[in-house]
Order: C-alpha cells, then sequence, then structure tokens
C-alpha cells in the first residue's frame, strides 16, 4: 500500500518505526527497485551518492509509483541546495552538516513557504507543499546543542550520522568504538524524551534493528552499493567453492 510523507510523519509522531533503505546509485530503476522491496521510504543522497540532480523527478516519480516516499540528503545546508531537491519531486530533506539550533530553525525556513518560511515557489515536479525536515547531527556543535535542536519548531526529526560524527568528536577506530555507541544511544533516549523522531545511519537490518530497538523510529536498513557489493561476494563464494 503506497504511503506518504503525510503518513510517514503521522506515524512518527505515534512513536512508530519507518523503515526505509538508502540510495547513491544513480537511475530510476535503482530507486524503482529499492521501492519495491517494501521500503517505506527511499533516500536518494545528493552529498555522497552518485545520482544527478537532474534525475531527482523521474526517480522520485517512480519511489512514489512503486508506494514509497522519496526522500532526498540534499547537497548542503545551503538555501538553494534544500530548495532544488523539493521542487523536484522530493517530498521531504535530510540536511547535513547542521551546525546548532539556529541553523536548524534556518532549514526548517527554507523548507516553508511565506509566511511561515523563505521556500520560493517554482516547483516543477511532484514534491509536496509541506515536506518532511530532518537535519542531520553529525558534528560536535550540533551534539552541544542538541536539546535546542531538539525543540526546534516545524523539525520532523534528526538523523545522526555516525561516521562524520566520530570524526568531529574525535572517536575514530576500533578502540573508541564503545565510546560512539554510548554517543549514538544518548542521543536517541535524549530525542525520544523530546517526544522528536530520530534515526541512526546504519549499514545493516541488523544494526537498524539495534537502533530501533533504543527508540530509533527513523530506521534505515540497508545502503544499495554496501548490500549489492556483500551479496555478489556472497554468491561468487559459493558458485567458486562449488566448481573447486
Amino acid at each position: 500500500m503506497a504511503i506518504s510523507e503525510l503518513d510517514l510523519r503521522r506515524r512518527w509522531s505515534r512513536g512508530e518505526p519507518c523503515h526505509g533503505l538508502w540510495s547513491l546509485l544513480p537511475g530510476a530503476v535503482t530507486g524503482e527497485v529499492l521501492a519495491r522491496a517494501g521500503a517505506d521510504f527511499v533516500v536518494v543522497d545528493l552529498q555522497h551518492g552518485a545520482v544527478a540532480e537532474a534525475e531527482l523527478p523521474g526517480i522520485t516519480a517512480v519511489i512514489t509509483g512503486a508506494g514509497a516516499v522519496p526522500l532526498v540528503r540534499a547537497r548542503s545546508p545551503l538555501f538553494a541546495d534544500i530548495g532544488r531537491p523539493l521542487d523536484l519531486g522530493a517530498r521531504g530533506v535530510l540536511v547535513p552538516n547542521v551546525r546548532d539550533a539556529g541553523h536548524a530553525r534556518e532549514i526548517v525556513a527554507a523548507c516553508r513557504y511565506a509566511p511561515a518560511g523563505g521556500r520560493s515557489i517554482g516547483r516543477l515536479s511532484g514534491g509536496a507543499d509541506e515536506p518532511l525536515v530532518i537535519v542531520m547531527v553529525e558534528t560536535a556543535t550540533a551534539l552541544d546543542d542538541l536539546d535546542a535542536v531538539l525543540a526546534v519548531d516545524g523539525l520532523d526529526g534528526i538523523y545522526v550520522g555516525p561516521g562524520d560524527l566520530s570524526l568531529s568528536l574525535e572517536l575514530t577506530g576500533a578502540d573508541h568504538e564503545a565510546e560512539l555507541r554510548g554517543v549514538l544511544s544518548s542521543i536517541i533516549a535524549r530525542a525520544t524524551a523530546a517526544g522528536l523522531p530520530v534515526g541512526v545511519h546504519a549499514y545493516s537490518g541488523k544494526a537498524a534493528a539495534g537502533f530501533a530497538a533504543e527508540g530509533a523510529t527513523i530506521v534505515t536498513a540497508a545502503v544499495d552499493t554496501v548490500s549489492l557489493g556483500e551479496v555478489v561476494a556472497q554468491h561468487l563464494a559459493v558458485a567458486r567453492a562449488s566448481s573447486g
């Protein structure tokens, strides 16, 4: 059954998890395959993925047609980079590199038409009048200001990027894995207590389930490039073992 950004917002507000997939690969076929796998949402990554901006109308349309909600990780937190995906079919944005609560308020305003915000009218394809607005917590400054970020009006959720956050906190490497995991758990607990949906980027269903068990409701179950590489390697190993 097809769902909309309104359904995601309602489910998250009730504390219900929604399960999505993360896409770094280009093309409408990729988006459709992921959506038809049963995802509630598909995040198209403009920041680190191979997707071109011009592909968004086609990709977001097939994701919607397959019954999932197309979200886009914006290229940057700049005003223009937030607005473009929304004009090209995204029903919500995940905005990276958020500094603090003041910055988060600017991002919410960039996603809302006047008088609530400063979003420019000019939508070309699909999209939503009131898209989902999710900011990424991946810097030490955002973490320091987390309580204020969680209180920003109009924010639909926060999404933690463990990789960049570990760099910012100087917690990289296996020696700091437990400490970083404690930080992630604390963020989930604080967001849940504040009543704001939260997600943590994960590359596997097992990792995603672990975060969901702690209260995360924006649940990314897999990343297309990682899953493709793992499954293909497994099949190659089986084939070689059988013919050896």
